[in-house]
């Protein structure tokens, strides 16, 4: 493939390693789900929506709070265990019915133990008035994938799941939560979920006057939610039981809200119309400039959903398969590939080309970090990923920037301001003016002023375009080895990539054809024969270049200024860069992290994740080894 707010690094807690999840054993005691690990049920028998409603709606006054929301008003409720998601959607469902059209809810839970997938199906059976919400959840559970998630509802409501320890996940999570469900299992049969220092967590995380609800009154309850600076009230208990909690963090509760406006991208690539269509998909009005988008190929070019997996789930890796589970959302919410013209999401085979990615492929599999769902070793020492496959890169980008909120200007930014609004000059002779500008300029980000700091790398790439045979077109696996080899689009194969540091333009040369039918040949022969062996025709090529950071991951996040003031950063420009051979699979996520840093909301990804994008961190770490460094 060739193509805010917050500073995310001050007083964060120390990183994480996500560890793999166990799903959750489920007992079924007529209809109602239990765990034998924990000997306890799920919901009161016969009872889950009412004590649901009375425990945790009710007692947090959701509907009167939701229906006081401002238009742009914004809900934050968290959560520390989403068993079978019964009070998500409960939530969403009293959140449609009061609040304004146009606000927007979000739910945050923790859960170690993911129900599977026909054990979920089998709970939301008995409740089919909540079925609009209900089905989108089951479209999208991600399985037992450690990490953040995030889920569209509805137009209204989205639901990030943190799979794994909410001890460790709580705190890296978002701020500003307005109401908290305490809901994991008793404390006498689970206390990991009810201990000071989560508590403690739970109320730094929370807004002034925000409320928590719980169906337990233990006093380890009580005392810890004290400790942590609540204030606590004891209530009637529901269907019998004596007691249950309320508690509320001091201050005047205030709704929230989160901000739009008008926005200018700079780039029409994979980064620059993700990012566009995260923002119109909030609200926000966005031009998109770029003098050359190339939208209109008569020749498909193919790109490959694809992640490295690895057993070891520290901030990068996380990014990795998240990004990857974020990227299969968005495909599915947007009914993307809709035809064999857009591509092919039949599945990837990854074949090892060295001994060290045979073992990383098989120890990822057998350490259940990535699940079977993403990811299977097979003896051979091949990996399957059944739910990737390569895309259309010119369709898919017609179809993000397919919004009525986005304007495409064949033009280009030649000069930005850091003020508010920003002044944008084009190289058209144009003054726009944005309340937030994302350059998704990749590797020409640098030469703006000021920011050669970022030390972009470049690297060169060139695929083939193979006409298809009889023999080919039966292929409808995305193969991965040295290269890769797509299913044909529209009568075309790709066939990549080379990897060339040295020619700093994106020049067609001749002999990388040469290179990446070799490849082909060498190490998927089966492949080489079926598309003509000798007498491959070569379509066409297409040649550009990737933009690396000098770490390699992306960089998305706010423009820090390192001449006037290093450690702070700014609200107005934002980057979306450095994406690699791998922007299918990255951008989705990183647009929907800027777009929510953006206006306010919860972010996608856990704050390590978010750390790990952003653009200063560059800068700390040349503070770090050179404590007068300047720029």
């Amino acid at each position: 493939m060739l193509t805010g707010q917050a500073n995310f690094h001050e007083n964060a807690v120390t990183d994480f390693v996500s560890a793999p999840l166990t799903p959750a054993r489920i007992e079924w005691q007529n209809s109602t789900p239990a765990s034998p690990f924990y000997g306890d049920s799920y919901y009161m028998a016969g009872m889950g929506v009412e004590e649901s409603s009375t425990v945790f709606l009710q007692a947090s006054r959701l509907k009167q709070r939701f229906a006081s929301l401002p238009p742009n008003g914004l809900f934050v409720i968290g959560e520390t265990g989403f068993g079978t998601g019964l009070n998500a959607l409960l939530a969403a469902q009293c959140f449609v019915e009061h609040a304004p059209p146009a606000a927007r809810l979000h739910f945050v839970s923790a859960e170690l133990h993911p129900l599977r997938l026909a054990d979920l199906k089998r709970a939301h059976q008995q409740w089919p008035q909540l079925e609009k919400h209900s089905l989108p959840l089951l479209e999208q559970w991600p399985g037992a994938a450690p990490g953040f998630h995030r889920l569209r509802l509805n137009h209204q409501v989205e639901l990030t799941l943190m799979l794994g320890d909410a001890n460790v996940l709580w705190p890296a999570g978002p701020n500003g939560v307005d109401a908290w469900f305490l809901d994991g299992f008793a404390p006498a049969r689970n206390p990991g979920m009810w201990t000071e220092s989560l508590l403690g967590a739970l109320y730094r995380k929370s807004s002034a006057g925000a409320t928590a609800a719980t169906f337990s009154a233990a006093g380890v309850v009580r005392r810890g939610l004290e400790k942590a600076g609540f204030e606590v009230e004891r209530h009637p208990g529901f269907g019998g039981k004596r007691h249950r909690v309320t508690a509320r963090k001091p201050g005047q509760w205030q709704p929230q809200r989160y901000q739009v406006g008008r926005a200018t991208v700079a780039g029409a690539g994979l980064a620059g119309c993700t990012t566009a269509r995260a923002l119109a998909e909030r609200g926000w009005q966005v031009d998109v400039l770029d003098p050359n988008p190339g939208l209109d190929s008569p020749l498909p070019l193919a790109a490959v959903l694809y992640a490295t997996a690895s057993h070891h789930l520290n901030a990068q890796n996380r990014f990795y398969l998240g990004a990857l589970v974020h990227a299969l959302r968005w495909l599915e919410r947007h009914g993307f590939p809709g035809n064999l013209s857009h591509g092919r999401m039949s599945g990837l085979v990854q074949h090892p080309f060295n001994t060290r990615m045979a073992e990383k492929i098989a120890r990822a599999a057998t350490a259940g970090t990535w699940p079977p769902e993403l990811l299977r070793a097979e003896d051979s020492g091949r990996a399957v990923m059944p739910q990737n496959g390569c895309l259309n890169v010119h369709a898919w980008r017609r179809r993000l920037l397919d919004h009525p909120r986005i304007n495409l200007r064949l033009d280009a930014v030649r000069h930005f301001s850091h003020s508010d609004p920003v002044q944008v000059k084009t190289s058209g002779g144009s003054n726009l003016q944005a309340d937030r500008l994302v350059l998704c300029t990749a590797g020409a980000t640098d030469r703006f002023p000021g920011l050669d700091w970022l030390g972009l790398r470049s690297a060169r790439g060139q695929v083939t375009l193979c006409r298809a045979t009889q023999a080919s077109r039966k292929v409808e696996m995305t193969h991965c080895h040295s290269g890769y080899f797509t299913p044909a689009i529209n009568g075309i194969h790709c066939v990549g990539a080379t990897f060339d540091r040295q020619r700093g333009t994106a020049i067609v040369v001749p002999e990388d054809d040469r290179h990446n039918l070799l490849a082909l040949k060498r190490e998927l022969p089966q492949l080489w024969q079926a598309l003509g062996g000798e007498n491959i025709e070569i379509a066409g090529q297409f040649a550009g270049l990737r933009c690396q950071s000098r770490d390699s991951l992306p960089i998305a996040g706010p423009l820090p200024d390192p001449r006037h003031n290093p450690h702070s950063v700014s609200n107005r420009i934002w980057l979306n860069i450095a994406h690699g051979s791998r922007g299918l699979t990255h951008t989705p996520l990183c647009a929907d992290l800027i777009a929510d840093r953006i206006c306010g909301l919860p972010a996608p990804a856990d704050e390590h994740v978010a750390a790990a994008l952003a653009p200063e961190r560059f800068i700390k770490r040349y503070r770090r080894r050179n404590p007068d460094w300047r720029p």
